[in-house]
């Protein structure tokens, strides 16, 4: 028992790690899977790939994304040509799996190219 219990704590880390070129959006989009709790997953991602970016936390909370989810929802979408369009609800959506991560250069928490910041209305 004690060897599947291992087994699982191994298979549970390498799903959820960032793949080689993945950007922190990509990663943290593929994560929602597991659910949204705070930003844990970016934080994840920043602490295994980007360790200098010490103010993510506050760069994220200025775009409105005080949560994983939040990442999209208010701060950042994906392109439209990368978006699938829906005739019945005459929308863009996301399709069911990302295209695969442009990339970004080692250490950085920017959005690759897949990515656009979303624009917040004037006040």
């Amino acid at each position: 028992m004690l060897h599947i219990e291992r087994e699982l704590r191994h298979l549970s880390v390498l799903i959820t790690q960032p793949k080689p070129h993945d950007c922190l959006n990509c990663y943290v989009y593929r994560m929602l899977e597991f659910g949204c709790t705070g930003l844990r997953r970016a934080k994840r991602y920043r602490d295994l790939r980007a360790r200098r970016a010490t103010a993510l936390d506050r760069r994220l909370m200025s775009r409105g994304a005080g949560c994983d989810c939040e990442i999209f929802l208010n701060g950042w979408n994906l392109r439209r040509e990368y978006q699938v369009y829906d005739p019945e609800s005459e929308e863009y959506e996301y399709p069911e799996e990302l295209p695969e991560c442009v990339g970004v250069r080692a250490g950085s928490v920017q959005p690759c190219g897949l990515w656009l910041v979303q624009r917040r209305p004037i006040r």
